[in-house]
């Protein structure tokens, strides 16, 4: 089973003109939809000062800091093909990628 959160949700709505189309290549008995924990939400506003730090250039958190965080607190692995910056910002977070 694969976890989803809001956001993960969101960005994956883009591609749909409607909800019902959506839902249905996301089935509940597959995609089992789970809330942003608070302890994920903190860990994620620490990630985006981090970010800042590094000089980063956006004004808002970024919706990766949230899913990184969420798997992180949870003890979840990513599916993910930025490696590179949930490595840096969740280093505990074991990531799933495609060998390109």
């Amino acid at each position: 089973m694969l976890i989803i959160n809001p956001i993960i949700y969101t960005e994956i709505s883009i591609s749909f003109k409607n909800i019902e189309d959506l839902e249905d290549i996301l089935p509940a008995s597959f995609f089992k939809r789970e809330e942003i924990p608070y302890e994920a939400c903190f860990l994620a506003g620490k990630a985006f000062k981090k970010y800042k730090e590094r000089l980063g250039t956006k004004n808002s958190t970024l919706p990766d800091f949230f899913i990184g965080a969420h798997a992180a607190v949870k003890g979840y692995s990513l599916l993910t093909r930025d490696t590179k910056n949930y490595k840096s910002y969740f280093p505990t977070v074991k990531l799933i990628y495609p060998q390109l």
